[in-house]
């Protein structure tokens, strides 16, 4: 019977299934990456797309026609915008002694792929937040009162300036405000949501505020909490625990729901032929290990949604005109 030789990659979508759980199960980890910048899957590693400026949209033209005339006609040019995808992948080792020695412990397979799946997520779940939380990609909005300040906070006021500042600025409406879970505690000790929650929500118990209970007095459709956290301590020293999404910013903004051409802050894009889901999983023989490998990859590009020139140089931002990135959040 033919076997496959020990450097064959072998594609496991009975792992894969184990990995797809594991990845559900992402936001209540505190991952929201992938809420934030919801996968759109494409079959071009590299492309340009089509942006039409909000000013096409927007102008108010005149439409009136003259007896034989002509109809007015649109005359707008669309932008490009970009994107190019790149690989990230994360490999574990089952040795056959240890798979042997641990197997009335553990399952030596699941745990390998499971650590390979969050060590990529976790890594990517860093490339949202730093493109979100980020004054260089956004303009930072200092809020008077840092949100920490239960009894002179205005987190409410604040929501407010943000939203009638985003639709200003595009005609539009934010939808969802982003925030690390320690923003989130702090909202719910902030004595000027408390006082609003009594009598919106009257057997409310503060302590088991929801995210849905706090988007309804913020007048937003979703709160989308940032709880992840990494070890942000070099190899071979303790372990230093820090939040991946920082508590010194919120965020304001419009998130896709899942169509290209809606306007929202951006998309994580899936280049499906060398990756068909978000993580793939495969598996090879090493010999000279004597064990196997399993790993853990996918190739995106988590970008915020930029309109180009035909020259290729940056224009406009749209995603810095649906969204409004607040700053001093705490101290």
């Amino acid at each position: 019977m033919p076997t496959p030789s020990s450097d064959t990659v072998i594609q496991r979508p009975d792992l894969g299934q184990l990995v797809m759980e594991f990845i559900t199960n992402a936001p209540t980890m505190g991952y929201i990456g992938l809420e934030v910048l919801p996968i759109f899957t494409t079959s071009e590693q590299t492309a340009t797309y089509p942006v039409i400026p909000k000013e096409a949209l927007l102008s108010l033209q005149d439409t009136k026609r003259a007896m034989r005339g002509k109809y007015p006609r649109s005359d707008y040019v669309f932008e490009e915008g970009y994107y190019a995808t790149s690989e990230n992948g994360w490999e574990e080792l089952v040795d056959d002694r240890e798979r042997r020695l641990y197997a009335n412990k553990f399952d030596a397979e699941m745990v390998a792929v499971k650590r390979a799946t969050d060590i990529i997520l976790r890594s990517q779940e860093k490339r949202v937040a730093d493109l979100v939380f980020s004054s260089t990609n956004f303009t930072a909005n200092s809020v008077t009162n840092e949100w920490d300040d239960s009894a002179n906070a205005t987190p409410i006021d604040d929501i407010k300036t943000g939203k009638e500042t985003i639709r200003a600025a595009s005609g539009m409406l934010p939808t969802d405000l982003i925030i690390s879970y320690s923003t989130y505690e702090d909202l719910k000790r902030c004595d000027q949501i408390i006082d609003l929650l009594k009598y919106t929500f009257p057997m409310i118990d503060m302590n088991q505020m929801t995210t849905a209970q706090l988007a309804k007095v913020l007048d937003v459709q979703r709160v989308l909490v940032g709880g992840a956290v990494y070890n942000s301590a070099k190899k071979g020293q303790d372990a230093s625990i820090a939040n991946l999404w920082s508590n010194e910013y919120a965020m304001l903004t419009k998130i896709s729901s899942g169509d290209l051409m809606e306007p929202s802050i951006g998309r994580t894009f899936l280049w499906t032929d060398d990756s068909a889901s978000n993580t793939v999983v495969e598996t090879y023989r090493e010999e000279e290990s004597r064990g196997d490998v399993y790993r853990v990859r996918h190739d995106t590009s988590e970008a915020l949604i930029a309109s180009r020139d035909s020259s290729g140089t940056i224009v406009s931002n749209i995603s810095q005109a649906v969204s409004y990135l607040m700053d001093n959040i705490t101290t």
